[in-house]
C-alpha cells in the first residue's frame, strides 16, 4: 500500500504517453527521418521541465519521497562517455522503436512483441552488471 502512489504515477505516465502518441512507432519513425516536429516537441518539453526542476531542487525547495533535501555531487568524468552511451541508446531506440519506459507501456497496450525487446534489455543490463568493472568508465 505504501508504494501505491508510484504505481498510480506510472499508470498516469503511461496514459499520457499513449494519448500523446509518444509510444507510437510511426511517430518515432517520423522523428528519426526528420519528418515531424511532434516527438521533438515532447522531448524538448521534457528537457526544459527537467532543467526547471533541477534548478528548483538545487535551491532545496523540492524534497525526495523521504522528505529529504536532494543533494547533487559534481561528476566530471568526461564528455565522450555521454556521446558513446547516447549513441548506443539512440541506436537501440531506432532499431526497436521504443526507449525503455515505453517498452513496458507498449506491452500494456497489447504489443506483445515488446517481450523480446524487454528480455533483450534485461539481458543487456545483466551483462553490463557482470562486465562493469572491466569496462572503461
Amino acid at each position: 500500500m505504501k508504494h501505491l502512489k508510484f504505481l498510480l504515477v506510472g499508470i498516469f505516465f503511461g496514459i499520457v504517453l499513449v494519448k500523446s502518441e509518444a509510444v507510437s512507432w510511426y511517430r518515432i519513425y517520423e522523428m528519426f527521418r526528420f519528418q515531424s516536429f511532434h516527438m521533438y516537441g515532447i522531448i524538448g518539453t521534457a528537457v526544459l521541465l527537467g532543467i526547471l526542476f533541477f534548478f528548483i531542487s538545487k535551491k532545496g525547495t523540492i524534497k525526495n519521497t523521504q522528505n529529504e533535501t536532494i543533494n547533487f555531487t559534481s561528476k566530471d568524468k568526461g564528455f565522450i562517455r555521454y556521446i558513446v552511451g547516447g549513441s548506443i541508446f539512440g541506436l537501440g531506440w531506432a532499431l526497436i522503436g521504443a526507449c525503455p519506459g515505453p517498452m513496458y507501456i507498449l506491452l500494456g497496450t497489447g504489443v506483445f512483441s515488446m517481450l523480446i525487446a524487454i528480455a533483450s534489455a534485461l539481458v543487456g543490463t545483466f551483462l553490463y552488471g557482470v562486465l562493469k568493472n572491466k569496462l572503461p568508465h
